[in-house]
């Protein structure tokens, strides 16, 4: 079963107003990730999310609830807003991600 891994650092949070870990946990909402058509099609509702702050050392895991499209970035990439059920806090364990901060293990 793929893994959908997601990134909300704390840095970014108070540097953009993006979305913090905390309150990712809090909603079960991941709003706007850019993920590329390769990787949206290896995933579906029910597979595992991983949600991470690297600069924290925070990490939850999960089911997708949903992926619901968006607005599309500014190079082309599809946006979704990944909407998460049954997280819970677990050990900390590094991801590697891509520049958008989206990984399907």
């Amino acid at each position: 079963m793929p893994t959908l891994v997601i990134s909300a650092p704390r840095e970014l949070a108070n540097a953009n107003n993006w979305r913090s870990f905390d309150t990712t946990m809090r909603t079960g909402i991941g709003s706007g990730y850019a993920i590329a058509s390769a990787l949206i099609g290896r995933i579906s509702v029910g597979d595992r999310v991983v949600l991470l702050s690297k600069d924290e050392g925070l990490r939850a895991e999960g089911r997708i609830a949903a992926l619901l499209p968006t607005e599309k970035a500014g190079n082309g990439i599809q946006r979704y807003d990944v909407h998460m059920a049954d997280l819970r806090k677990v050990p900390y364990a590094p991801e590697s991600l891509n520049r958008n901060g989206v990984a399907v293990l």
